[in-house]
């Protein structure tokens, strides 16, 4: 259990570190998030998820990708690291490839709508009690996040949270066909 909640911080502080150095160093970070069917927009795929546009913006990220990391590696230990990197990049490439042009996508929340894909999906997919039990908990907990897709808000990544979702989806079904719940 210490290794899971070390890796949930660590990812958390890590994103706090990248936002403070934002806010420090005279460069604006954001512009290396995704821009959608531009090359320099490829690099955003891999920075996204640790950008953010303000303060509001990275709290309102940093609970529920605390928890939803933390129950990733607690139910699905084996293959949470895998499934983690997949979601940002998975869904980082949609929204890449689909997003509105000239916008700019930043935000860990692609990863999270992932990971609330993958962790309610999987019970689906999987077919195990445990796992069921765990997309039940997880739906009841974070379902309501669903309504935060947001589309057409502005100023929101709608695509993001979107793709995010169908990522983690169809990461669910990807390692659901293969492996049980740890």
């Amino acid at each position: 259990m210490k290794n899971k909640l070390f890796i949930a911080l660590a990812l958390l502080a890590f994103i706090w570190i990248v936002f403070i150095l934002d806010i420090v160093i005279p460069i604006d970070f954001t512009n290396f998030g995704i821009h959608p069917r531009k090359i320099k927009g490829l690099f955003g795929i891999a920075f996204s998820p640790f950008l953010h546009a303000g303060i509001r913006h990275i709290l309102s990220n940093s609970l529920p990708l605390f928890f939803l990391t933390l129950a990733l590696f607690f139910f699905y230990e084996k293959e949470a690291i895998v499934v983690w990197t997949l979601s940002a990049i998975l869904g980082g490439i949609l929204v890449w490839l689909f997003a509105r042009p000239n916008t700019v996508h930043v935000g860990a929340s692609g990863v999270i709508f992932s990971l609330v894909g993958f962790l309610i999906a999987s019970g689906f997919f999987r077919r195990n009690i445990k796992a069921i039990l765990i997309s039940l908990l997880i739906g009841i907990v974070y379902g309501g996040i669903l309504f935060g897709i947001g589309f057409f808000k502005r100023g929101i990544s709608w695509e993001g949270h979107l793709f995010g979702f169908i990522a983690g989806v169809a990461l669910a079904f990807i390692f659901g066909r293969k492996k049980k719940a740890t």
